[in-house]
């Protein structure tokens, strides 16, 4: 009855083979992670810099303005479109252009034409923000006469527009999102590893707790 039972000795070995098994996932996982963010962590360490710095950095924001007339079977589906004051009451005044007059946009203008546009009496206006610039074009609904303008303000500007998250549509919103957790999957499991080698780092916990308690001073007593 006693032969199959676990002897003295099979126990340490299986707990050293456990935490061996965990340490490994923990390796596995850090640096996993770590590649992820990498290259995120730095954009985001550079543009936190620039960001703060901003009224130190120069820019000269490039305005280029276009024109063109919109020919007439297009203008007639602009007049087509709902007249302003019903798409005012069921949208707010907004409502994409129609696919046709928006391709020929996009094929004679420097510039993308999707979104919603805002339909006036006199004119139709699409905004087209976007990072480290920006752009508008204007229809008008009588002559089909259209005004375009773009405003580049940089690459630095375009970089700090991406930490911001600012007018980069979703498909960036998933990637910061993709980002924060991988960062944070990165953080935590540094954190167990930091507690796991701590016995031999003496300094590692002075460390880390100077990483909490430098901000807190900063933000309590220097940030007025």
């Amino acid at each position: 009855m006693h032969g199959n039972a676990p002897s003295a000795k099979t126990k340490p070995v299986r707990k050293r083979s456990r935490k061996a098994f965990w340490l490994k996932q923990l390796h596995t996982w850090h640096w996993m992670s770590s590649a992820i963010s990498l290259i995120g962590l730095l954009l985001f360490a550079f543009t936190g810099i620039t960001l703060n710095h901003a009224a130190d950095i120069e820019a000269s924001p490039a305005i280029a303005e276009h024109g063109a007339t919109l020919p007439a079977p297009l203008l007639e589906q602009i007049a087509a479109q709902s007249d302003a004051a019903a798409i005012a009451d069921a949208h707010d005044g907004r409502a994409p252009l129609p696919a046709p007059v928006r391709r020929w946009l996009e094929g004679n203008l420097p510039m993308g034409a999707s979104g919603e546009a805002e339909w006036m009496p006199d004119e139709v206006y699409l905004a087209r923000p976007r990072p480290g610039g920006d752009g508008w074009i204007a229809i008008d609904r009588a002559t089909g006469a259209i005004t375009a303008e773009t405003t580049d303000r940089g690459w630095i500007a375009y970089l700090n527009d991406l930490h911001k998250g600012r007018n980069a549509g979703s498909a960036w919103a998933w990637f910061i999102d993709i980002f924060a957790v991988a960062c944070f999957v990165f953080a935590l499991t540094g954190l167990v590893l930091l507690q796991l080698h701590a016995r031999n780092r003496r300094s590692t916990w002075p460390l880390v707790a100077a990483g909490l308690v430098l901000p807190a001073l900063v933000a309590i007593f220097l940030i007025h």
